[in-house]
C-alpha cells in the first residue's frame, strides 16, 4: 500500500463523511477503490480526480456543501477562498487573442505568468495540454476550467488564476459545442485546487451571472462582476 493511500477511516475524515458512507460507495463501485488484504484502500490521486468529477456534476446546493466540507478539512493556512483576490484585472483578457485550442492554452498560461508567481508559462501550458488530452475540461455551458493534472509546485510561488473570454467560440473538446470563457486554475496542492475549483463552479452555477460575464466590455468590468459574486457567496 502506498504511504499516502487512504483507508476507510482516513478518507471519511478527509471528505467529512461517515465511514459507513465511504464503505457503501466502495461496495457499489461509486468511488475508486481496491481491496488489499480484505480491506478497502483508496489512492489519493484517484480520489482527487473523483472529486473533480463530482464538482463538475454538482448543482448549486451540492457545490456549497462540498466547498464547506473542503474548507473544514483544509489543514493549510489558506483561509477563506477569494477568487477576486486571485484574479486581479491584470490576469483577465477581454478579448483573449486566441482562435485555436493550443493558442488558448498558451495565451492563458502567459496571462497567469504576469502575476510573477508562475515562473514558466511554457511548462504550465504543456501540463495543461496533457491534462486536456486525458480528459477535456470544457463544460456544456461554454466554459473551460483549465488546469494541470497535478500541481506544478516547481514553477509556482503561490496559487494563480487567469480569465480569458474570446470573441468567438472555439472547439475545445467535451460535449458542449463551442467554448469562449476560459478560467485557468493553478494551485500549489491538490486540496487548494479542489477548493478553487468548487468556488469557481459555484460562480458558474448562476446562469444570469455567467451571461453578464460574457457581456463584460473589458477586464475591469469582468473583475467587478467577480468581486460582487465573491461577496454573494
Amino acid at each position: 500500500m502506498a504511504d499516502d493511500d487512504f483507508d476507510i477511516s482516513s478518507l471519511a475524515a478527509h471528505l467529512h463523511m461517515l465511514p459507513a458512507q465511504i464503505s457503501k460507495l466502495a461496495d457499489r463501485s461509486k468511488i475508486p477503490a481496491r481491496r488489499i488484504g480484505g480491506q478497502w484502500r483508496f489512492s489519493r490521486a484517484e480520489i482527487h480526480h473523483w472529486l473533480e468529477d463530482r464538482i463538475g456534476l454538482s448543482n448549486a446546493d451540492e457545490l456549497a456543501k462540498m466547498e464547506s466540507n473542503l474548507e473544514r478539512t483544509d489543514t493549510s493556512d489558506l483561509g477563506e477562498v477569494s477568487i477576486a483576490a486571485l484574479l486581479p484585472v491584470e490576469t483577465i483578457a477581454i478579448p483573449l487573442a486566441a482562435r485555436t485550442r493550443s493558442r488558448v492554452i498558451s495565451a492563458m498560461s502567459e496571462l497567469a505568468a504576469t502575476t510573477g508567481m508562475l515562473w514558466d508559462s511554457g511548462k504550465m501550458a504543456d501540463a495543461i495540454t496533457a491534462r486536456e488530452a486525458m480528459h477535456p475540461t470544457a463544460l456544456d455551458i461554454g466554459v473551460a476550467l483549465l488546469h494541470p493534472r497535478r500541481p506544478q509546485t516547481s514553477i509556482l510561488g503561490e496559487a494563480v488564476m487567469a480569465l480569458g473570454i474570446t470573441g468567438q467560440g472555439i472547439p475545445f473538446g467535451g460535449t458542449g459545442g463551442l467554448t469562449n470563457v476560459f478560467f485557468l486554475i493553478a494551485a500549489t496542492d491538490d486540496h487548494e485546487h479542489l477548493r478553487l475549483l468548487a468556488r469557481v463552479s459555484r460562480f458558474l452555477s448562476e446562469p444570469d451571472w455567467l451571461a453578464e460575464l460574457r457581456a463584460a466590455s473589458d477586464a475591469q468590468a469582468a473583475h467587478e462582476l467577480i468581486v460582487s459574486r465573491d461577496a454573494e457567496l
